[in-house]
């Protein structure tokens, strides 16, 4: 955020605290993360999950509820863990391990890089997670990666609501990297975003 000339504050899990912290920002990045207990929606959660801290993930779900009940204009971004809370969010499921099925697994694992494409994005991505989202919701797919698997998703009805699956901060790639910050930003700004 700011290489892209914004000023990032860093939000610490307090749940009970979105409606007072959500005023005073001008948007909201949910970053990566590990595991998402996914009990709370209804599945299993898979024996290979590393969960994220329990005051994390029940923060970020009170600020995407009040996100969508009361600042519908302030931009969201999620990143990796960011975007399947989004997704989960929105009534969309989890693929908890994509080894377990999917034989190109190994190509969004341990900092590699592949391929995005879609209506929003189109690049190269530093990709890092073992889990992606099977389902997104109430969220439109707006670019997959060459095996399928849902890389990018944006609620169409909010001014700027985008979920990416890659790491934009570790991507080369100036659209899928720096280029999605600049279009956060720009949303922020009160400008349109491209």
């Amino acid at each position: 955020i700011a290489a892209a000339g914004g000023v990032a504050v860093p939000i610490f899990p307090c749940p009970g605290s979105s409606s007072d912290v959500l005023p005073h920002l001008d948007g909201v990045i949910l970053s990566g993360g590990d595991d998402p207990d996914t009990t709370r929606f209804g599945e299993p959660i898979h024996p290979a999950a590393n969960l994220v801290a329990p005051d994390r993930q029940v923060f970020e779900l009170e600020l995407l509820e009040r996100l969508e009940q009361a600042h519908p204009d302030l931009p969201v971004l999620g990143i990796c863990l960011g975007m399947q809370m989004m997704g989960l969010h929105a009534g969309g499921r989890l693929d908890q391990h994509l080894p377990d099925h999917l034989s190109t697994a190994d190509q969004h694992r341990n900092g590699a890089t592949h391929a995005v494409r879609g209506d929003r994005f189109e690049g190269v991505v530093h990709s890092h997670h073992v889990q992606a989202l099977d389902d997104p919701g109430r969220l439109e797919v707006v670019a997959t990666a060459p095996d399928g698997v849902i890389e990018a998703v944006e609620a169409k009805e909010r001014r700027y609501m985008i979920g990416v699956q890659w790491h934009p901060e570790r991507t080369e790639d100036p659209i899928t990297g720096e280029g999605v910050f600049a279009s956060f930003l720009a949303a922020c700004r009160g400008g349109s975003p491209a």
